[in-house]
């Protein structure tokens, strides 16, 4: 059977369902296509940090990409609630990076002066100060840096509040829709599953992990590798954390229900997504590091996703060079909670008013050949 949609969104994770309720709230008739069920891919191993002067201070494209998409937060939130009755945890309760050592103070240093360029309050705090803040930390801290402006949002929270936020706007979503192959049909495009084929105007690629395998008809794979990232959630003693807690090997988000997030581990070992006895020890080690109490933590599960990263570890963002009408969302590696407004803006833009943000010549696929 042939189904016709004027977009269709290859993906269901966080970006897909951003670029899809974004597409559909301007009026385009979208249809979403997944392997798996909605959010179940990298989006539900997630922590949903959002903190781009953290991650990315020293990478000025990045940086850019990342501070733009935080200042659309409170907004994109605010939408999605108001279009769903979801309820998402979202909080600025800002982050607390701890230094172990002489360089990890001086990296705090290089933060605060990168923060300050920019207008952004970052307080640095010596160790005694930090132990006022969080008085539970480890005594063998040097010090700590508070980006006010930092937070965390509830991955599978937001992503459900899209979905719902999509289908009211009339998205159909298709899942263990395992997309195969994209391919011109006349003067529109077909999508091909191993069960029904799917017609459409435009496609947009934001198959995470997945997307350089679908086969493009004359185009090169878009060069994306899967990066295995583990989380683990605890049930953590008191007293509770107050802020985003990070630390040279880990991060640790502490939710409203009292319990934390910790992650995450990064490793190349293509598209195993086991969770494993070594990359759990690693995060219990790295957080007792900074938190001794959580030696008193329960465990309650671990998490596996795998990061789509590209040879920059910038996103993919844009049109195709060589297949017209499809358009990448994909490759944005550890950031794709925070990229997903300005992604589903930049593709809204493109695709409804035919306008090319500047930002997408930092994320173009052309960087990459035809693909």
């Amino acid at each position: 059977m042939n189904k016709t949609s004027s977009v269709v969104v290859v993906g269901a994770g966080i970006v897909g369902c951003a670029v899809a309720y974004e597409l559909a709230r301007r009026g385009v008739h979208v249809r979403v296509l997944d392997r798996r069920e909605v959010g179940q891919g990298a989006t539900q191993a997630s922590a949903g940090v959002l903190a781009p002067f953290i991650e990315a201070f020293d990478r000025r494209q990045l940086l850019a990409l990342t501070s733009r998409s935080l200042s659309l937060y409170d907004e994109f939130v605010a939408r999605i609630v108001e279009d769903s009755g979801a309820t998402i945890q979202y909080a600025r309760t800002g982050t607390l990076e701890v230094a172990l050592d002489d360089a990890g103070l001086q990296r705090l240093r290089v933060i605060q002066q990168a923060c300050e360029d920019r207008g952004i309050r970052a307080e640095l705090l010596g160790a005694e100060d930090v132990y006022g803040v969080e008085p539970h930390l480890s005594k063998t801290l040097r010090g700590g840096l508070i980006v006010e402006s930092h937070g965390f949002v509830g991955a599978s929270d937001l992503t459900a509040g899209l979905r719902r936020a999509a289908v009211a706007y009339g998205v159909s979503f298709e899942t263990g829709a395992a997309v195969t192959r994209i391919a011109r049909n006349g003067t529109g495009i077909r999508i091909e599953t191993a069960g029904d084929d799917f017609a459409c105007d435009a496609v947009v690629m934001a198959a995470g992990s997945w997307s350089g395998r679908v086969e493009i008809d004359g185009a090169m794979p878009v060069p994306i590798r899967p990066v295995r990232g583990q989380l683990i959630h605890l049930g953590w003693p008191a007293p509770a954390l107050t802020r985003v807690l990070w630390s040279p090997d880990c991060y640790l988000v502490p939710w409203s229900d009292g319990t934390v997030l910790v992650g995450a581990t990064v490793e190349e070992v293509g598209f195993d997504e086991r969770a494993t006895v070594f990359g759990v020890r690693a995060l219990i080690d790295a957080a007792q590091r900074v938190a001794p109490q959580v030696s008193e933590a329960s465990f309650l599960e671990a998490r596996v996703g795998l990061r789509p990263a590209t040879p920059d570890e910038l996103p993919v963002i844009g049109p195709s060079a060589v297949f017209p009408g499809l358009v990448y969302a994909c490759g944005h590696f550890r950031n794709g909670i925070l990229l997903a407004p300005l992604t589903a803006s930049l593709i809204g833009d493109l695709l409804v008013d035919q306008i090319q943000a500047e930002l997408l010549d930092l994320t173009t696929p052309k960087r990459f050949g035809d693909c």
